[in-house]
């Protein structure tokens, strides 16, 4: 009988997942792969034979180690584990997962905590950009519990206040990788974007959808899934991504006027399934579209004045609020999100024999 691994199994955001210490995983990325693979169950719908709570939000993995950098506390890898296929993917960041990294990095005693609130600095190797995220923790100690609500999560929890930096481009190179606010793909009017999430932001209209319909509905939708994945191959080899029939960039974002008081409604395709809310760095992106003039998101964005700018970005679940910071020539310098976390289970957790745990 294996011993199994050490890990962490913590909410992150609207996301769920396992957190992992580098050093207590196969160095091997295909070993690696192969045993969260079998930790998760996958690939099967449900997910019934590993700890995967057969929706992509709960079949996520975060890899954190000790950074050499300086400046840095630590390190993290996020890694999408595919429900439904025996795939592993690290070809995107997780900002939902990311809430969850200072507090496992305290626990983990990676990082020393301070009395009140402790500053842990995460470099995000999926995309080579640096977060530091704000952990509540009194005597010494993480706190979760606390009134910080966010939409998508039942109650109130400690905040998680998350800055992002120098997060254009982080993928695919470029803030707008065609240089254009508006391409036309497919006969469809986009903006293919990049703030801290590969995004194709398109008007619902323009794909035969109001844009406030259930996810359940859009996920029964088969027409309109194919016509949105028709438009998402086509736009990986213009966002320099290449073909992305099996990545699960670029995410897919339908836009509609804002009908809760926030600044833009939204549903997302992360890529194939529809979203149960949104993505932090999806939703980043997406309030950066907003101002961008031309743009289909911008047309139908309600923001407000000034260089401080708060975003409620609507999506099926709530809202997620986005603050952007401008300079004087009106480019975005920092993005912050409140986010927050809780531990769920901390143990040893078990691949299938053989697989390395």
């Amino acid at each position: 009988m294996s011993e199994g691994t050490p890990c962490m199994w913590m909410r992150g955001g609207t996301s769920k997942g396992g957190y992992f210490l580098a050093a207590d995983l196969p160095a091997d990325p295909a070993a690696r792969d192969a045993l969260l693979l079998g930790i998760m169950g996958s690939p099967d719908p449900r997910q019934i034979d590993g700890m995967g709570g057969a929706d992509p939000l709960t079949s996520k993995v975060a890899v954190v180690q000790p950074s050499a950098r300086p400046g840095v506390d630590v390190d993290y890898l996020f890694l999408q584990v595919f429900v439904d296929q025996a795939l592993v993917s690290d070809s995107q960041n997780c900002g939902n997962i990311l809430a969850g990294v200072g507090p496992f990095a305290i626990e983990r005693g990676l990082v020393v905590a301070r009395d009140g609130e402790t500053p842990v600095t995460i470099y995000m190797e999926n995309t080579a950009q640096t977060a530091v995220a704000r952990i509540q923790t009194p005597d010494g100690r993480v706190r979760y519990d606390g009134d910080a609500r966010i939409d998508g999560v039942p109650g109130g929890a400690a905040p998680v206040p998350i800055t992002f930096r120098d997060t254009a481009g982080s993928t695919c190179g470029a803030l707008l990788p065609t240089g254009n606010p508006v391409d036309n793909v497919e006969g469809v009017e986009a903006t293919l974007i990049d703030n801290g999430m590969p995004v194709v932001v398109m008007r619902a209209a323009d794909v035969g959808i109001r844009g406030d319909e259930s996810r359940e509905a859009l996920d029964g939708d088969a027409g309109l899934k194919a016509k949105v994945e028709a438009v998402r191959l086509a736009a990986g080899p213009l966002m320099n991504l290449g073909d992305v029939r099996e990545k699960s960039v670029p995410k897919m974002t339908l836009v509609s006027a804002p009908l809760a008081g926030g600044a833009i409604n939204t549903r997302s395709f992360i890529p194939h399934r529809c979203h149960a809310s949104i993505g932090v760095f999806g939703a980043v992106s997406v309030a950066t579209a907003c101002m961008l003039p031309g743009s289909p998101a911008a047309e139908l964005a309600r923001v407000s004045e000034g260089r401080s700018k708060s975003l409620d970005i609507e999506h099926p679940t709530g809202l997620m609020s986005v603050v952007v910071e401008l300079d004087e020539s009106g480019a975005m310098t920092d993005a912050a999100i409140l986010r927050t976390a809780r531990k769920l289970f901390d143990g040893r957790v078990f691949g299938h024999e053989g697989g390395g745990g």
